[in-house]
């Protein structure tokens, strides 16, 4: 069984549109069977405002492997950080572990802290008084290409 940790790589992000905002349309796409769509946009949304909570506590990271695959998180994924959340028991964290960058849900026992993976060829992470962990930040959103 693996237990190599994923990689974590920061990326800037910056919106193609000059005001931040996108399009959004009033009417709903259907994911069952087609139905006429309206050409008609019920407001704009400003990406920031709905991925971004605390400006100043977020950053960005890409990731590398697919040890959170069951949880939705895929490789080369875009994930959304927030620093400033409290970290809660099953909380999907941005660690370090002895130094080495991962994502994992945090869970805590009796004896400590685990960090679990969501693929099944992936080992939990018993984390030990002898261990140094740090959580980054919490993470709250996960961006992939269909």
């Amino acid at each position: 069984m693996k237990n190599k940790t994923s990689i974590l790589i920061p990326i800037e992000v910056t919106p193609e549109s000059p005001t931040g905002e996108w399009p959004v349309f009033a009417s709903t796409i259907a994911a069952g069977f087609p139905s006429p769509a309206d050409d008609y946009i019920e407001s704009y949304i400003d990406l920031n405002e709905y991925l971004i909570q605390h400006k100043e506590a977020t950053f960005f990271l890409r990731v590398r492997g697919d040890s959170m695959r069951e949880l939705g998180i895929l490789n080369n994924d875009l994930l959304v950080v927030d620093r400033s959340l409290p970290v809660n028991d099953g909380s999907i964290v941005i660690a370090t572990i002895d130094g080495e960058f991962t994502v994992k849900q945090l869970f805590n026992n009796q004896k400590g802290c685990v960090l679990k993976a969501a693929n099944p060829e992936y080992k939990d992470i018993v984390v030990n008084s002898e261990d140094d962990l740090e959580v980054w930040g919490i993470v709250r959103w996960a961006i992939h290409k269909l």
